[in-house]
């Protein structure tokens, strides 16, 4: 999953529960969700703008400076207490930092020679240099010298979030250079290899090994993979592919949605770029799915009270992150993890074109009266106030998410620019969304 941080080997999860338990209930796959309302902002203040506005300044600053400028290679997290010599970069870091380069461009805080220069070099890096296996990425990299490390796998989450980023570029510079490179660096990924004459994706292979034995079968991140196969011109996912994974409809409190497992990201990755707003699939209005998803999981942790007295309408959200104890994927409803009372920014910051005055709250808050949590690079991973614990590292995975929402939520400009792609709307083409008024459904 493209929420695993710091080298956590994806089959790892193939023992992780994928589908949650009680309190919720369960219902079969193919069912739509049914549309509950949840109290949604549709504008941003002035002050509100200007928060997000530093927000994404700091968020920025990560990924121009954690980044070797002779590859464009993105570290996958850093220390912001101490000088920070790690050399791990992530490509989903990476890709998200494509993206911040856009954005940074856009907002004035680089110049586009600058923003046009590190584009440049990171895809030429990419498409020469950058091992590969038919077309798609090792998850983890020397930043320095593109080396796969820690044995990791050849990730199709990680891939298609370079990917999204890569495209995000080709269409906000139109620039002839950057257009060559990423139409080659995409066309020469080999959607059906993954496929393998199946039509449920594996979530990696090794050489070592081969393909991991964990799928894409259940909602999750995974919708960026399908739709992007799926739009590809050179090798093309089959449509039916769309229809191979399921969708688990869940209840909490009166709600009704889709879901998977507890953490939040899997609600917001996919949405960073592909623009589910008033379009549906046979099944559901993910959009809508999500801003549920998020209203459910607030409401759970503000449940947690009276054994985190930290949780309030003022402070929640959890998502796979660092802990005290190390990487955790935690979140709920169902209670995973074990939680402990930590905060994860990312949780709030991902979903805030979702639930936007609700996690506007919450980092207002954490800015104004927990200092600890805010560095350079805007917030940490996560902090627990009960145990006065704060994190000594940004992910840029999480700041990734953050930065993009931020915009997103603020301009719409990355749903704006990614969905010029050819390759997305001919991925959602074939998925069978349709433009639809959620007020007259």
């Amino acid at each position: 999953m493209a929420g695993v941080s710091l080298g956590l080997p994806l089959a790892q999860w193939k023992g992780f529960p994928v589908l949650a338990q009680a309190p919720v209930q369960q219902r079969a796959g193919s069912e739509r969700t049914e549309r509950t309302p949840v109290p949604l902002a549709t504008t941003v203040s002035p002050e509100d703008d200007q928060f997000l506005d530093e927000l994404e300044r700091s968020n920025f600053l990560f990924f121009w400076e954690q980044t070797n400028p002779q590859t464009g290679l993105i570290k996958d997290r850093c220390n912001v207490r101490t000088a920070d010599t790690t050399v791990a970069a992530s490509i989903a870091s990476t890709g998200f930092g494509l993206t911040a380069i856009c954005i940074a461009e856009k907002r004035g805080f680089i110049s586009r020679q600058d923003a046009r220069l590190r584009v440049i070099t990171t895809l030429e890096f990419l498409w020469k240099k950058l091992p590969t296996h038919r077309g798609f990425f090792y998850h983890f990299a020397n930043m320095n010298t593109g080396e796969r490390i820690w044995d990791s796998e050849v990730s199709s989450i990680d891939t298609s979030i370079l990917l999204c980023g890569i495209l995000t570029c080709r269409q906000h510079f139109r620039d002839r250079d950057i257009i060559e490179l990423a139409h080659a660096i995409f066309d020469r990924v080999d959607w059906t290899w993954l496929s393998e004459d199946i039509t449920l994706l594996p979530m990696g292979w090794t050489p070592e090994f081969g393909f991991l034995a964990s799928k894409w079968d259940y909602y999750s991140e995974l919708m960026m993979i399908y739709l992007l196969g799926m739009g590809s011109s050179s090798h093309p996912l089959r449509p039916e592919a769309w229809l191979a994974w399921k969708r688990t409809t869940f209840e909490y409190e009166g709600l009704r949605y889709i879901g998977s497992f507890a953490p939040l990201f899997v609600h917001q990755y996919s949405q960073a770029w592909f623009d589910f707003r008033h379009m549906r699939d046979k099944y559901a209005d993910y959009f809508q799915n999500s801003a549920i998803a998020t209203e459910v999981h607030r409401r759970f942790c503000v449940g947690l009270n009276n054994n985190f007295p930290d949780y309030s309408d003022d402070l929640w959200g959890i998502t796979a992150s660092d802990s005290e104890n190390g990487y955790v994927v935690w979140g709920g409803p169902p209670a995973t993890g074990p939680i402990d009372g930590t905060v994860v920014p990312a949780a709030c910051g991902g979903s805030l074109p979702f639930l936007t005055d609700a996690t506007m709250r919450v980092l207002k808050n954490i800015k104004t009266h927990y200092p600890q949590a805010w560095c350079r690079y805007g917030f940490v991973d996560a902090f627990n106030p009960l145990k006065k614990w704060y994190d000594n590292d940004v992910v840029g995975i999480d700041t990734g998410i953050t930065m993009l929402m931020a915009e997103n939520v603020r301009t719409s400009f990355v749903w704006e620019t990614f969905m010029k792609n050819p390759e997305a709307q001919r991925g959602m083409a074939n998925a069978g969304f349709k433009s639809y008024s959620p007020t007259a459904a």
